[in-house]
């Protein structure tokens, strides 16, 4: 038997497709919000044919969460290995005790519950934002972990969940952790990293000066599924299909969309003080801010990964970067 824990999300729902249609195993996947199957649903028939609701229908839907471990072990039962895909996604300050029990916490308890039904493998989700880096620099696995003062509560709380799954290899487990960047997919446009698309079509001036890598679901649920089966262990792989100023990225969407392409750099003083006014307004209202100052730093550095490590270990080959992004607009499932 094998779970996917966050089966509902992007990547998850992705995963899933793909076991399903791979796997001879059965395949449970764990849920919070019933409403959001029926998007899972709505991608299986996107990538699938006719018969996409036979391929759904074997999914073993389970409630539950990863803080709640009495659910979690009732779904951990028969379970041989775990794909441990749940997490939190923000970048507001008000967030991080939440992203801490979210990321960190609830991957502890993840891994606790491996260690005591036998579970023989684990892969972990974590994130580009884990490994570090700095801008203007090349980042690969071998990066130093260091915190400064740009490093998010979210870098945090996925740099605490991987230390979670080492512990777990100390104690006998056997794991192995993928770092993607920003995920595109078919899927929401409500989701974190799809909100670009949502933007974009609606018409852009703006684009932020910076660079970050970019990957597709396909491929992230694809290396996942290869590394498990080929049996490799205790190791971490960048998993980024493309860097791209974004500018450049902004521009492809736009054109995609039959849109002009932003062509003002916003300056850096302007964000400045957008993102202050941002965090005031979520004060007054209480909504999430649009702007954070994890997120405008995030904007203009310029961060670029190097994914060779994971192309050597099984020869893999990323999606370019126009498959993405028609893709992601052409899989809107919301």
């Amino acid at each position: 038997m094998i779970l996917v824990t966050g089966a509902t999300g992007l990547l998850g729902s992705h995963l899933i497709y793909d076991l399903v249609q791979r796997s001879d195993e059965p395949v449970r996947a764990i849920y919070r919000d019933v409403e959001r199957i029926e998007n899972v649903k709505k991608l299986f028939k996107y990538y699938g044919n006719d018969d996409y609701l036979k391929s759904f229908e074997k999914i073993e839907w389970v409630k539950g969460d990863i803080l709640d471990i009495p659910s979690l072990d009732r779904a951990m039962e028969s379970v041989t290995t775990v794909y441990h895909c749940a997490a939190l996604v923000s970048f507001a300050k008000r967030d991080f005790e939440k992203l801490m029990k979210i990321n960190r916490e609830g991957t502890f308890n993840v891994v606790n519950s491996c260690l005591e039904h036998g579970v023989k493998t684990l892969c972990y989700v974590s994130s580009t934002a884990a490994i570090g880096g700095v801008s203007n620099t090349v980042t690969s696995e071998n990066t130093k972990w260091k915190i400064s003062p740009r490093t998010s509560g979210y870098s945090i709380s996925k740099y605490s969940g991987e230390k979670e799954v080492w512990r777990g290899v100390e104690e006998g487990l056997d794991c192995v952790i993928v770092n993607p960047s920003v995920i595109f997919g078919a899927g929401s446009w409500q989701e974190s990293s799809m909100a670009i698309f949502k933007t974009a079509h609606k018409g852009m001036k703006f684009y932020s000066p910076g660079q970050n890598g970019f990957v597709d679901a396909r491929d992230v649920s694809e290396i996942m599924i290869k590394l498990v089966e080929g049996g490799i262990r205790n190791e971490r792989f960048l998993c980024v299909g493309f860097n791209m100023p974004f500018q450049e990225l902004f521009g492809r969407i736009a054109e995609k969309f039959g849109k002009k392409k932003p062509s003002m750099s916003t300056p850096r003083f302007l964000a400045e003080i957008a993102w202050r006014i941002s965090v005031v307004v979520s004060r007054l209202t209480g909504k999430k801010p649009i702007l954070t100052k994890e997120s405008v730093s995030n904007a203009y550095a310029f961060m670029t990964y190097d994914s060779s490590r994971i192309k050597e270990r099984i020869g893999f080959e990323f999606r370019d970067s126009d498959d993405t992004i028609e893709n992601a607009i052409a899989g809107r499932l919301d």
